[in-house]
């Protein structure tokens, strides 16, 4: 396991669409491991593989609720409207107020390949949503409100 750099706004790959994830191996294996290694020392909620140049689908989200790695995931459902600040480790320096929707269900597959399916609430909810949305090349900034600079 390894800490990854994490690409910063500006560089092209976080602007691209990834593709699935195909091979469910040690390759993946790895990517994962050091994805959850990379997000706990940089003290982040999530991060997506384009977040360390992987064009893969697959997310890992670390919050109160627990540890979760999705490969190919899927927004089935979303409920309801929350508005909050949100960060990201590719954008630092600057949060944003972004509208989520305050439960979604996301089928997925897990690190072997099999079926899994969760539903997230309030902020592991917009977690969720913020991950997935860096799957299709977008960025927090790109549905924000309003910015804001922040102190590291």
């Amino acid at each position: 396991m390894a800490i990854r750099n994490v690409v910063q706004v500006g560089d092209d790959v976080l602007r691209k669409k990834c593709f699935a994830v195909a091979r469910f191996d040690e390759k993946l294996a790895t990517l994962l491991d050091d994805m959850k290694d990379t997000v706990r020392r940089e003290e982040g909620a999530g991060l997506a593989a384009p977040q360390v140049g992987v064009l893969r689908r697959a997310v890992v989200i670390d919050v109160e609720e627990g540890f979760f790695e999705l490969v190919n995931p899927v927004i089935v459902q979303a409920k309801g409207e929350q508005i909050g600040y949100e960060g990201c480790l590719s954008v630092r320096g600057r949060r944003g107020v972004v509208r989520r929707p305050m439960e979604v269900t996301v089928e997925f597959f897990d690190r072997f390949g099999k079926p899994q399916k969760l539903t997230a609430r309030g902020f592991f909810a917009r977690a969720v949503c913020h991950e997935l949305d860096h799957l299709d090349g977008v960025l927090y900034i790109d549905k924000a409100e309003s910015v804001e600079r922040v102190r590291d």
